[in-house]
């Protein structure tokens, strides 16, 4: 059937055109439900089951249409494992993809899992459930009506067979008129209230429009609308930008102007943060400058013989840009980690959540479980924020475990830094080979064979996910040839499937202490993409000539298939080229290596190459509990820097590669130099103690950091490396076509060009480097994605927040880990002091690679810091930079949620300090 509808357009130019609309509607679409016996089609569409939870207001067999502000605001109800069989008509769909595209992708999500039998019906193109729209209806009226008329011909169509169909919905005009039409409707908390084996789903009912029960008496000021807001923005009245709350102080935030580099706006106070949540893009408007402000971490102590003229003068230089917010243009709202405050009145339904992030407001909710919360992890969400609340409204989405408890912990942290970790979906898997895999004649033919070579991979131990390996051999003309070669992962993982998808949007593997997130399927990771020892795998292979002084002759690319002869680790490595009585060609190749690789290391260092440090440990686990058992410094061999080098070569060599043919779409990686007052830190420290520090360029500063040697302290070097990692840039992935050549430096290496083609089995951008390469040598097809800039821009863009999210969930592992490590421990250990503050020391301890606060507030009588040399005196005792010295460390478990690593000085040992009268208990306020 066909719907017409002709109207005529005007142009720019005068022109009359007649413009004819035409939409098609079918007669046979399935109605997805098992129990009909009338639709055509029946075995190409996922089947509907009648078997939802049982309901006291409706106990027979149904299906559950939700309209799109039930589908908007309650999907944490509709993802509960327990509410099946809904029909989410297109209508819906379409409405929901408009208006957020978050709760777009949860809802596909719902609708791709078997276990849910959701069914997408497309009643916008049925003859029985398509409507139009009628003159001076609006188009939100249109759709309420197509939903109702969707709802009613499916209760009529399966009136037969003895299955329901209930209308969910939350509008009261809308469930009035449904009723008039003979549907059967109720509200979502309705219906869940009568769920008799699930009552903790009222706990999860999101409150759109919050009850007067929460007014707590504040008034904030009203939000200006977005026609306003857009009118401000235009004339500039109004300045736009990301909200970022302080981690110190509930009422102070910071907002990052977009588009302006370095300009931000301070907000002080409740009424200018104005219901702003941490990330949310906000409109704010700037003060008077008389009422600027500036954080109260900046507030000056008195000092002795200062008038009040010079602490009002000193003030003023504080003082920050201010504004206040005026309207929320977009919230970054998330489900959020924390805990219940303990529970005072045991009847009461209404409680405060704090959450694990310190910088997201305390949030109001209602649950009838409080007493089971207590002292859980639980995670909740953000429903809305009345001006009259204190703090915004949500509800409880579910309880992840105990407090404390490692696995919770582990959860609690791939929440709150996005990791995405459930398990892979059948639709991913199903993109997987099916086993057994063999190589067949046609791939050989495709492929060089280099099967015949002496190749091996050397790694950490314990290492599964081997992306990468090595071969040497010496050529007649006195060159040799050295090879590496990569995992083919981009043979199995073809552009726009559903795993090239998913490890699209995990962006790279994520490593915790006590496992791994993979970004692709383990069959892949750990087996058929894995280069492991002895069996045959498919490969991307850079081969070099050179000469023995790692002089580069020639360069090929080429799809391959290996048979790697040895899986080593780095130690293992080290031994086969320390003991000279092993001479087979294995060892004989690991030392070619090595040799090349320490001239490639010389080379890269000459040009100004950085050899910074961090401190790295690896953590003992007790194969039983899982528990950390003990913990140690990362051992560094040369095997493991042997490696590096081929690494960076092979990622210098594809880089040049692809941007010579794609110049403006090659995925590369960039570090820009950092500004010069980064590092300020490191000049005050080593010139502190002597040395001329010159950061003028990279090359400077490598020299400058080899100079700076002390005999007396051997960690010196060190620690002065550790400081200036500190003060880079963030490396980022980018499209080439976005920026000027000049801004391709990866200041880190001292390279003008450099990308990630070496790791495609746990970075994303890799699989987008060989897919480059691959159609660079002819190996493969291209396609328009691709190849079209700004794409592959926002992608790197999401791949640099992914590669962060996943290093700061790492960092997070670690210090779980030291945390359980020390828990009921309370030991002595050798530190050195990475900086020294007006009232504390940060204190470095080598053997663990852990960071701590050694506060000094209680000597501040005694105390006398000098800012420009940061040099700390306390009574006779002086304390600088580097200075080696003595803590206590055991866990400060005084805040459940927040427990944290306690430092306390041993040596040099403090002056005892002098006990004044007790205070006074001050009589309490009534």
């Amino acid at each position: 059937m066909l719907k017409s509808k002709i109207f005529l357009k005007k142009t720019k130019k005068g022109s009359i055109l007649k413009v004819v609309r035409e939409h098609y509607l079918r007669d046979d679409i399935y109605c997805g439900s098992e129990a009909c016996d009338e639709c055509p089609q029946k075995d190409e569409v996922l089947e509907l089951r009648p078997q939802n939870p049982s309901s006291e207001i409706f106990p027979d067999p149904h299906y559950i249409i939700p309209d799109t502000n039930v589908v908007l605001h309650q999907l944490d109800i509709l993802e509960d494992k327990c509410m099946k069989n809904a029909i989410i008509l297109q209508t819906v769909l379409d409405e929901v993809r408009h208006r957020s595209a978050p709760a777009y992708k949860r809802i596909k999500e719902a609708i791709s899992n078997p276990d849910k039998h959701f069914l997408s019906f497309v009643n916008e193109f049925h003859k029985d459930t398509y409507v139009e729209r009628q003159p001076r209806e609006t188009a939100n009226d249109r759709n309420d009506r197509a939903i109702r008329t969707a709802a009613k011909w499916f209760q009529t169509h399966l009136f037969n067979t003895g299955v329901k169909v209930i209308l969910l919905t939350n509008d009261a005009d809308n469930k009035v008129k449904a009723s008039q039409d003979g549907v059967t409707a109720f509200t979502v908390a309705e219906y869940v209230g009568s769920l008799k084996d699930n009552p903790e789903l009222l706990d999860r009912l999101a409150h759109s429009k919050p009850s007067n029960a929460f007014d707590e008496g504040v008034q904030l000021p009203e939000h200006v609308s977005i026609a306003e807001v857009q009118k401000g923005l235009k004339s500039g009245r109004y300045l736009q930008g990301s909200f970022q709350a302080s981690r110190d102080n509930c009422l102070e935030a910071v907002v990052f102007i977009q588009d302006k580099e370095d300009v931000t706006v301070f907000l002080q106070g409740n009424a200018s943060l104005n219901r702003a949540v941490h990330e949310d893009v906000v409109a704010v408007e700037m003060l008077p400058e008389k009422d600027w402000s500036y954080p109260s971490s900046l507030v000056i102590e008195d000092v002795e013989g200062e008038t009040e003229m010079d602490k009002e003068a000193r003030k003023e230089k504080l003082k920050q840009p201010t504004g206040k917010v005026v309207a929320i243009i977009k919230r970054k709202w998330r489900q959020y980690c924390g805990m219940l405050l303990p529970v005072i009145i045991k009847t009461a339904t209404r409680h405060l959540f704090v959450p694990s992030e310190r910088r997201i407001p305390k949030i109001r909710i209602e649950t009838r479980q409080a007493h089971i919360l207590q002292g859980q992890r639980v995670i909740v969400a953000i429903d809305s924020w009345p001006k009259n609340s204190r703090y915004p409204l949500g509800h409880f989405v579910r309880k992840l475990g105990t407090i404390g408890d490692k696995e919770t912990e582990n959860e609690v942290l791939l929440l709150e830094h996005d990791i995405p970790h459930v398990p892979f979906s059948t639709a991913v898997l199903n993109c997987l080979p099916k086993l057994p895999w063999l190589i067949t004649e046609e791939d050989v033919k495709k492929r060089t064979d280099l099967r015949h070579l002496h190749i091996c991979s050397v790694d950490p131990p314990g290492c599964t996910d081997i992306d990468d390996a090595l071969h040497y051999k010496p050529l007649d003309n006195g060159n040799v040839e050295v090879g590496v070669h990569i995992a083919d992962v981009t043979h199995f993982i073809r552009p726009g499937t559903a795993i090239d998808e998913e490890a699209r949007k995990r962006g790279t593997t994520v490593y915790l202490i006590d496992k791994r997130i993979d970004m692709v399927p383990e069959l892949l990771s750990s087996n058929l993409c894995s280069l492991r020892s002895n069996v045959d795998r498919f490969a991307f292979t850079v081969i070099w000539e050179m000469t023995k002084e790692a002089e580069i002759i020639s360069t090929r690319f080429m799809k391959s298939i290996i048979n790697s002869k040895a899986s080593l680790t780095y130690a293992e490595a080290q031994m086969k080229i320390d003991d000279s009585k092993q001479q087979d060609e294995l060892a004989q190749s690991l030392r070619g290596l090595n040799t090349l690789a320490k001239i490639l290391k010389q080379g890269r260092t000459d040009k100004g190459s950085l050899s910074l440090a961090s401190p790295e440990v690896r953590f003992h686990i007790d194969s039983e509990t899982a528990d950390p058992i003990d913990v140690v410094s990362k051992e560094l061999m040369e095997t493991n820097s042997m490696v590096e080098e081929f690494m960076l070569l092979a990622n210098v060599s594809v880089a040049k590669k692809i941007y010579e043919e794609f110049p403006d779409c090659a995925v590369l990686r960039r570090h820009p130099s950092p500004p010069p007052s980064n590092f300020k830190p490191v000049i005050n420290v080593a010139e502190a103690r002597g040395f001329d520090f010159c950061v003028d360029s990279s090359k400077d500063l490598a020299n400058s950091l080899a100079s700076a040697q002390l005999t007396e302290n051997p960690y010196f070097n060190t620690m002065l490396r550790i400081l200036a990692t500190r003060c880079m840039m963030q490396a980022l992935y980018f499209c080439s076509g976005m920026l000027p050549y000049a801004e391709f430096h990866h200041y880190g290496l001292a390279a003008p060009i450099y990308t990630h083609f070496t790791s495609p089995i746990r970075r994303y951008p890799d699989v987008l480097v060989h897919r480059l390469l691959a159609v660079a040598i002819q190996a493969d097809a291209s396609f328009p994605e691709l190849l079209d800039k700004k794409k592959t821009q926002a992608l790197c863009n999401h791949l640099n927040y992914r590669h962060k999210m996943a290093q700061y969930a790492g960092r997070a592992s670690v210090a779980l880990h030291t945390l359980l490590f020390f828990k009921n421990k309370v030991l002595i250990e050798d530190g050195y002091v990475m900086f020294v503050r007006k009232n504390a020391l940060t204190v470095l301890i080598p053997k663990y690679g852990l960071e701590g606060i050694v506060k000094l507030a209680e000597y501040q009588n005694i105390m006398k810091f000098d800012d420009e040399n940061t040099v700390q005196t306390i009574g006779d005792v002086i304390i600088r930079v580097f200075d080696a010295v003595k803590v206590e460390v055991s866990v400060d478990q005084s805040n459940i949620q927040h427990q944290h690593i306690k430092f306390k000085l041993v040596s040099p040992q403090l002056p005892e300090i002098e006990e004044g009268p007790p205070l006074k208990k001050q009589k309490k306020r009534k």
